[in-house]
């Protein structure tokens, strides 16, 4: 990689002292843990002209029981989201979650907010720039087309993170500061599909916390396959929720990260409930994620494999959370 470019170095307080150096940096952005930015600095992928850390903002670094929800602010360590109790006694599709991301160093810098904002990946996009400008580069930075559907207008870089379909089974909302005030919504609602506009956000908003239910009724899971044990992003990921009162399904969410080019909750899965779960609900669950699935050569990897993968994954989880309610 190459070394960092010059930037100019903003370091604000308060989370409103942040959106005022945004908006008067057009051309800046937030940094958290940096893992993921930081990296991208090195390969030419980003330019900013400053970069606003959000390290020092305490307001982002709490987590607090609010009611029947845990409330945790954008600014809390993955791995303290990993070791909080009350995320690994009672949200442990969560807890899975920010314990399977990269390295132990990784997710003792890495941040809530820095993982669900995380930037779409690409086997075309994150290189360095020699090797980019080697492939005449792609529309997601510096072409003018994509080199995974090289026919098509937009971009197919995929949402890797792994915290965000968790929380979307989960039920999360997130909380968002703007220009306007501050503004709450399903998580869900943050993504759309395009690898180069993957976020919804206003220009300079910022992400400030998520609040999770907590309901003890419903059993939850995350589990992704990768290419190595430690360090890679999903190649694909799977959360599970169930739901279970006596031999009756009586809820079910299922949500996808690395399959497209945002965390995906499975549709269709309404129809199961108020039933048991047999093979054939085990394997409508293999339809609908089939239907969800939106893989393409993003990786090294075959898109059959990370496709058959995530209907697996899905399958299995569900299984296992039926059995451990029972």
């Amino acid at each position: 990689m190459n070394a960092l470019p010059n930037f100019q170095y903003l370091r604000p307080a308060t989370a409103a002292d942040a959106l005022r150096l945004r908006a008067a940096n057009p051309t800046s952005q937030y940094i958290a843990g940096g893992t993921d930015l930081l990296p991208n600095l090195r390969r030419g992928l980003a330019s900013p002209a400053a970069v606003i850390d959000l390290g020092a903002i305490a307001e982002l670094t709490e987590i607090a029981e609010q009611g029947n929800a845990l409330r945790i602010g954008s600014g809390v360590s993955l791995a303290r989201i990993a070791a909080h109790p009350a995320v690994t006694a009672r949200l442990p599709a969560l807890a899975q979650a920010a314990a399977s991301v990269a390295g132990p160093t990784h997710r003792a810098a890495a941040t809530l907010g820095g993982n669900l904002c995380l930037d779409t990946r690409c086997s075309y996009y994150n290189q360095s720039e020699a090797w980019r400008a080697g492939n005449n580069y792609c529309m997601k930075r510096d072409g003018d087309g994509c080199r995974v559907a090289k026919k098509s207008k937009r971009c197919y870089a995929a949402f890797s993170g792994d915290v965000a379909p968790a929380l979307i089974a989960l039920n999360t909302e997130v909380e968002i500061l703007g220009a306007d005030g501050s503004r709450r919504q399903p998580l869900i609602e943050l993504y759309r599909d395009d690898g180069m506009q993957w976020l919804t956000l206003a220009p300079g908003e910022l992400v400030v916390a998520v609040t999770v239910p907590l309901d003890d009724a419903w059993r939850s899971a995350y589990e992704k396959v990768r290419v190595r044990g430690a360090i890679d992003f999903p190649l694909a990921g799977v959360a599970v929720a169930l739901r279970r009162e006596g031999g009756l399904l009586t809820g079910l969410r299922i949500a996808l990260t690395g399959v497209s080019s945002q965390p995906l909750a499975i549709d269709g899965l309404n129809a199961l409930l108020g039933k048991p779960l047999d093979a054939a609900a085990l394997d409508a669950i293999s339809e609908q994620a089939d239907l969800a699935n939106r893989s393409m050569k993003t990786t090294l990897v075959d898109v059959l494999y990370r496709r058959g993968v995530s209907l697996v994954l899905a399958k299995r989880l569900t299984q296992r959370l039926w059995d451990a309610v029972a």
